[in-house]
């Protein structure tokens, strides 16, 4: 039996269980990879917002991180929600030489509305981007880390998401320095069920690229999971509902 890649997500966890740490073990769990967790923050949310936050110190992250990696090991880390620039540095000392594959899902702005990152943290993100095999933004994340001038500036790899933007179609965009845009358009789901769809397909494409596979190809079999995921949501909460993880198959 071929043991399954070793996922590590680094992320704040959601006591509803739609995006966050719960959604990344659920995602590389059907995947079929081994879902470790450093926890960075615990909220208080559900699909109708955050009501709390409280982030963790950052020698705890770095507890965690050290606890997976000098024993299980890993094949790829996810990193979503951090909760402070502290942690962001910690994240990112861990895994500067740890040679692995990063997808960095750069979370500002909760599916609610709700704000996740303050300017400090934004601004420890670059350290992280520069690690990152992949960056995630969503249209208002791309927004707050300076648009596309200044990711083409960075010169890093990273996936324009278009869920957030309008139209019968989303548009999704991998953008790689001296290499043609390649681009994913589906038709628009129409749903409210969209808690943790970020969260969802970056773990996704971690644990694809832990899998061996490349890039594109992890990212595009991570899109085919989330639009599952999306139809096969549970109807559950009285508005940005969870996806359908469990559906999948």
């Amino acid at each position: 039996m071929t043991p399954p890649p070793r996922i590590l997500a680094i992320a704040g966890s959601d006591s509803s269980g739609g995006a966050g740490i719960q959604a990344d073990i659920k995602t590389v769990t059907m995947l079929g990879g081994y879902a470790m967790t450093a926890i960075t923050a615990i909220t208080a949310q559900n699909s109708c917002g955050v009501t709390a936050v409280e982030a963790l110190s950052p020698e705890m992250v770095g507890a965690q991180i050290d606890a997976c990696l000098s024993d299980i090991g890993a094949d790829a880390v996810k990193i979503g929600m951090l909760g402070s620039p502290e942690i962001a540095h910690v994240v990112a000392d861990r895994l500067e030489t740890a040679g692995l594959p990063v997808v960095f899902d750069p979370v500002v702005v909760a599916t609610s509305g709700a704000v996740l990152a303050d300017e400090g943290t934004v601004a420890a993100f670059e350290r992280l981007m520069r690690i990152a095999t992949l960056t995630t933004p969503n249209v208002p994340e791309l927004h707050a880390l300076g648009g596309t001038e200044a990711m083409a500036a960075r010169e890093i790899a990273y996936l324009a998401k278009g869920g957030d933007a309008e139209g019968p179609e989303v548009e999704d965009r991998l953008v790689r320095p001296g290499q043609q845009d390649i681009v994913w358009r589906s038709p628009r789901i129409e749903t409210r069920h969209t808690h943790g769809t970020g969260c969802t397909l970056s773990s996704a494409i971690a644990t694809h690229l832990g899998q061996g596979l490349p890039l594109d190809e992890a990212i595009a079999r991570a899109r085919e999971f989330v639009r599952a995921a999306l139809l096969a949501a549970p109807g559950f909460g009285a508005r940005h509902g969870p996806m359908g993880h469990q559906a999948v198959r």
